[in-house]
Formats: structure tokens, C-alpha cells, sequence
């Protein structure tokens, strides 16, 4: 396993690379803005980072998905089962490492993000604005949303788990078009279809789940663990169709 994810993070490595090297051009446009007294370089750097952050994960994320329909669909996907590798080892590596990169680039810009906003908001004197710019914010998400660290930790595992929830979606979908088309031209839209369905399907049953509940730190939690069993469910399924219909 530990090698298989080694081998998964080579091949995302020169998005991860790229996503890096953009960020650290935007944070040097934003912090000469900043110390420079220059109000359009740092709009500039604000507007980039801002995109990077949101763009960057994703980006990350659906690397491995990429990665994923071209495994499947052309001649590596013959190489990728010859190995001495169970379907659940290759599927679980792609996963296990997605998610740690997800997770690893989500702390960076989150930690990137707030020291710029301390470092403009402590320049200009503002920090205490800062703060009540951020309980708006998150007011108008939810009005029973509340600054503090429980809170907080359970919406990051809200998201954390979300993703992974919509990862497994695209892998399963990407697995179900290779077994019923695989090497047509058009199986790339039809996975794009099944993705879409399945995170809707997804979507509907957390909203269902978490209907009935009305503290917002465990409409979070609930969320959050309805999201990881789907995960794990579309995991199995997922390896049994490749076990079944892909594995040679």
C-alpha cells in the first residue's frame, strides 16, 4: 500500500508542483502590495490567492480522477491489475492519497489565509473588524453558526468528509463507464453523467439525514458521518466492479 501511494503521488505531483509555484506568485504580489502601499498589486495578490485556494484544491482533487478514468481506460489499466495488488490495495491507495493531499493543501491555504488576513487587518489596525466580518459571514451560511473552536472543528470534518464523499462519487463513476464502455470516446461525458447522479443521490440522503436535527455542530457531525459511510459503500462497490468486470 505504502508503495502504491508513493507511485500515486508521482503522478499528481506536477499538478501539486504547479498549484505551488502559482500561489507562491500570488503571495508575492499580494505581501509587495501590502508593504509596497499599492492598492491594485494587492487587490491583485488578494483576488489570486483567493482563487487558488478554492481553484487549487480542486484541482488537486479531481487529478486523481483524471488519473483514475485514464488507468481505466487505456493500456496502463493492464499494467495497474498485473501487479501483485488486490483491486481494494490499488483503489484504497488512490483514495488514501487523494485524501491526505486534500487535506494537506486545504491546512496549507487555510493557514496561508490567515496570516494574510492578520497581516492586512494588523496593518491597517482592523483586527477586531476582522473578527466581526467573520461572524457575519458565517451568519448568513446559518444564523446558529458560532465562532468557536468546536464548532469550527466540526464543520472541517464537515468538509473533509464531503469531499471524500464526492471523490468516491467520481471514482465509482469513472469504474461504472469503464466496465459498460470502456475505450469509447464518449465514456469520459458518460462518466461525467453518473458522477453527477451519484452526488446528487448522495446529496439527498445527507440532506435527509440531517433534516430532522437542529443543533448546527451536529447537523455537522451527522453530515459528516453520513458522508463517510456512502464513502465506504461506494469504496466496496466500487472494488467489486473492478474485482469483477476490470481486473484481469
Amino acid at each position: 500500500m505504502k508503495n502504491l501511494m508513493k507511485y500515486e503521488f508521482r503522478k499528481t505531483l506536477f499538478t501539486k508542483l504547479m498549484v505551488l509555484g502559482l500561489t507562491a506568485m500570488a503571495q508575492i504580489a499580494f505581501l509587495i502590495g501590502l508593504y509596497g502601499d499599492n492598492e491594485r498589486v494587492l487587490a491583485a495578490g488578494v483576488v489570486l490567492l483567493t482563487l487558488l485556494a478554492f481553484g487549487g484544491i480542486t484541482v488537486i482533487g479531481l487529478a486523481s480522477v483524471v488519473i483514475l478514468h485514464r488507468d481505466m481506460n487505456t493500456k496502463q489499466s493492464y499494467m495497474l491489475f498485473m501487479t501483485p495488488n488486490s483491486s481494494y490495495k490499488i483503489l484504497g491507495a488512490k483514495m488514501l492519497e487523494n485524501g491526505l493531499s486534500i487535506l494537506l493543501c486545504g491546512a496549507f491555504f487555510f493557514a496561508l489565509g490567515a496570516l494574510d488576513i492578520t497581516l492586512l487587518f494588523g496593518r491597517q489596525g482592523l483586527l477586531n473588524e476582522l473578527w466581526n466580518t467573520l461572524r457575519e459571514m458565517l451568519q448568513t451560511i446559518d444564523s446558529r453558526i458560532t465562532l468557536d473552536y468546536p464548532t469550527m472543528l466540526a464543520l472541517t470534518a464537515n468538509i473533509l468528509a464531503t469531499w471524500i464523499s464526492t471523490v468516491s462519487c467520481a471514482y465509482l463513476g469513472v469504474v461504472i463507464s469503464t466496465a459498460l464502455f470502456s475505450g469509447r470516446r464518449w465514456s469520459g461525458f458518460v462518466s461525467f453523467l453518473i458522477i453527477l447522479a451519484l452526488l446528487w443521490l448522495t446529496g439527498f440522503i445527507q440532506l435527509k439525514g440531517t433534516a430532522p436535527i437542529e443543533a448546527v455542530r451536529t447537523v455537522f457531525l451527522v453530515d459528516a458521518a453520513i458522508a463517510m459511510g456512502l464513502s465506504a459503500v461506494m469504496y466496496l462497490v466500487t472494488v467489486q466492479i473492478m474485482e469483477r468486470k476490470l481486473s484481469v
